[in-house]
């Protein structure tokens, strides 16, 4: 049996892996690279299997760095079905049009450029189109959590909740073998235990090979009290002492429901006054709606704060920004907002708006609330760029930035050696995967030194034999 690794390896996005036994060939998750100059050719040069080989695909959650390309893998002649979570499939409808609907924007923009620059060059074509997003969502195949399955008849698996993003899972997969199984557990996102909405991650105690993530492999996250009291500090600092805005970059699933459920909480405990939250970006809206069409997913704390919100008059004045007219009215507002747009890394989408007309106001302030990939904008503000340049123009940084960093949607190192300490023999293979290079090595590193097991970090497009 040989493993492939076509992404996430000593990088952060484009999970995607390749299994070949000899009697089935499919892919766990098959997602699109995303920042950094060369994501686009890898995008585009992503199938290193013949697409109408693969029987099919496992996909752990909905983050288009796990789902992005599986449209392109359907319109290259992918004709097998996609096992995901209901919750998954349901965000996909969404988060795959809306990623299609992006990259056919970019490229006419792109071609609209050459051609009033008078450029000669081939026009480049979109990764996929929204009729090709449409026609991959009719290949999901819907899995409820701890269910075992049969996608083939050498293979079984089961969908356990990873606690990462609504619908997201840890992969248990057992490859038939003459004696046996092989048991291949893939961590998808594993998320942080005591995170908002979702529950805490499975415990799993068997496996002979692990894929474990390592995005904050070499950290350790705030904790959840003095994460808030930043959060509290920023937000009051910045509508009431300073009279400004508060723009806030973040996914439109997962994330952008995790700042709604605690601003609504922080209000209720009386740490937060009167506030305008402005949520910009359609497909959180409807992220928001099938969040809370699955209830049952969500964890005790999030359950109760809807039950008050239903039950209130007063609670925080909430908008959900639909068309392009409403959102761009939101630059002319001076003070006193919270702005919520996509996308999380401040790449695309609305979001690069509300900070060229932000960033450059001492008053105001950008609130960084998740992981942000090399060669992106978020990146680079982060790591405390002075100027950026958005839409071709230069913008002054003069907004103060906040790195919340205790709000992640991951684990952090400690959680992750908590998550493989559960597991009751030593797994023959532990693959750090989908990290930065010198996260994933000191997860390796801190697995070595306090578990005593073996780990490697393999490379792109290396193949492992099983």
């Amino acid at each position: 049996m040989k493993l492939t690794f076509l992404g996430a390896a000593g990088e952060v996005t484009g999970s995607s892996y390749l299994i070949e036994t000899g009697s089935v060939r499919f892919l766990v998750d098959c997602g699109m690279f995303q920042g950094g100059r060369e994501a686009d050719k890898k995008n585009r040069t992503a199938f290193k299997a013949d697409p109408k080989t693969i029987d099919f695909v496992l996909l752990t959650h909905a983050h288009i760095d796990h789902s992005g390309l599986l449209p392109r893998l359907s319109a290259w002649g992918f004709r097998g079905p996609v096992y995901c979570t209901t919750a998954t499939a349901d965000l996909l409808q969404v988060m795959l049009k809306d990623s299609a609907y992006i990259q056919e924007k970019e490229v006419e923009w792109h071609n609209q450029t050459r051609r009033r620059n008078s450029q000669s060059a081939q026009e480049l074509a979109p990764l996929y189109t929204v009729t090709q997003a449409e026609a991959l969502l009719k290949q999901l195949h819907r899995i409820d959590y701890n269910v075992e399955i049969n996608p083939h008849p050498s293979i079984r698996c089961c969908f356990r909740d990873a606690g990462h993003i609504l619908g997201s899972a840890i992969i248990e997969l057992w490859v038939k073998k003459e004696d046996g199984y092989k048991k291949i557990v893939f961590s998808g996102d594993l998320g942080q235990p005591g995170h908002p909405i979702v529950r805490d991650p499975a415990i799993i105690r068997h496996a002979d090979v692990v894929l474990i993530e390592s995005t904050y492999g070499n950290r350790l996250h705030r904790s959840m009290p003095e994460t808030l009291d930043e959060l509290v500090y920023a937000i009051n600092d910045t509508l009431i002492s300073k009279n400004g805005n508060i723009i806030i970059p973040a996914f439109t699933v997962g994330r952008t429901q995790d700042l709604l459920f605690l601003l609504i909480d922080l209000y209720r405990q009386g740490k937060l006054g009167e506030m305008a939250i402005y949520v910009d970006s359609p497909m959180a809206q409807a992220a928001t709606e099938i969040t809370l069409k699955h209830i049952a997913l969500l964890d005790r704390e999030s359950t109760e704060a809807l039950q008050w919100m239903n039950s209130t008059t007063q609670k925080p004045r909430i908008h959900f920004v639909q068309d392009i007219e409403e959102s761009m009215q939101l630059n002319h507002i001076k003070h006193g907002v919270i702005i919520i747009s996509a996308s999380g890394m401040c790449d695309a989408g609305r979001i690069k708006h509300h900070l060229k007309y932000n960033l450059s106001r001492p008053e105001c302030s950008i609130l960084i609330t998740g992981f942000q990939a090399e060669g992106t904008l978020g990146r680079r503000l982060v790591d405390g760029a002075k100027q950026v340049k958005i839409f071709g123009q230069e913008i002054q940084v003069k907004a103060s930035i906040y790195t919340i960093g205790g709000l992640s949607a991951h684990a952090d190192q400690a959680d992750l050696l908590n998550w493989l300490s559960h597991f009751e023999k030593v797994p023959e293979k532990i693959f750090v995967v989908h990290g930065e290079l010198s996260n994933s090595q000191a997860l390796a590193d801190a697995i070595r030194e306090k578990l005593h097991w073996n780990a490697s970090i393999p490379e792109y497009l290396s193949v492992a034999t099983l």
